[in-house]
Formats: C-alpha cells, sequence, structure tokens
C-alpha cells in the first residue's frame, strides 16, 4: 500500500527538497516565470499557491509563515505587496504549467510556470537591476 506517499521525491533527501522548493519558489516569485522540468513544475505549484493564500491574508502572523518558508524578505516583501493584491478577488490557480518540449542534453521534459496575469515585465529585472549597480559600483 502507497498511504502517506504524496509527493515526488525526485531523489533528493527532505532538506534538499526543501531548500530546492524555498529558491525555485522566491525566484518564481522575483521572475514571475521559470523554466524547470515537469515533475518539479508540478511539485512547486501547491507550495506556491499556499504562498499566495497567506500573502491575500496579509497579516502579520500569514508574513512569518511566509518567511519561514520562503528565506529571504524581499521575496516575502513582493509577496505581500504586489502578489496579494493582485490576486485578492482571485479563487484559486494563480500559476499555470505549459509544458516545453524536451531539455537536449538528458531529454528531461521541461515545462514553463508562470503566474496567470503575470508582469511581463518582471521576468529578468532583478537581475538587470543587479548588473546595473554593479557597474555603478565599478565606477566608482
Amino acid at each position: 500500500m502507497r498511504h502517506a506517499r504524496g509527493y515526488r521525491r525526485l531523489n533528493r533527501t527532505h532538506e534538499h527538497r526543501k531548500a530546492l522548493f524555498a529558491n525555485m519558489a522566491g525566484s518564481l516569485i522575483e521572475h514571475e516565470q521559470i523554466k524547470t522540468t515537469v515533475p518539479k513544475a508540478k511539485e512547486l505549484r501547491p507550495i506556491i499557491e499556499k504562498l499566495i493564500t497567506l500573502g491575500k491574508r496579509g497579516d502579520l502572523h500569514a508574513r512569518r509563515q511566509a518567511g519561514a518558508q520562503l528565506k529571504q524578505d524581499k521575496y516575502v516583501a513582493k509577496l505581500f505587496e504586489i502578489l496579494g493584491p493582485r490576486y485578492k478577488d482571485r479563487q484559486g490557480g494563480y500559476v499555470r504549467i505549459m509544458k516545453a518540449g524536451f531539455r537536449y542534453g538528458d531529454m528531461a521534459p521541461m515545462a514553463i510556470i508562470e503566474f496567470v496575469e503575470r508582469d511581463v515585465n518582471a521576468k529578468g529585472a532583478g537581475d538587470k537591476a543587479r548588473v546595473a549597480a554593479e557597474a555603478d559600483f565599478s565606477e566608482e
């Protein structure tokens, strides 16, 4: 019997899986669209849906719960200040998974996971700002 086997192990330990999904959820919150394998995307969906629900609640306890899962304050801030209010009228289904072919190296099935009604300009915006800040720092 396969009782209490409700998740994919992904050939990782519990701690590794927890860190993997914390990082993936943070990247999805930052860029609002990421490309990953289909099993990882399917496992990430319920995690990110619950985080958005916390962002919609908006109270201190929800912020602390999200912070415990996301690990970085900038992701928690965006979750509560931008994403929570954006989806306040939506009852669920905050992300979509679209299949995106197969990876060249190992033929792993790939998928794009993105927010519904996402901000198109958010993808890569943090990286561009980081590069601009480094360029300003190097000129000084």
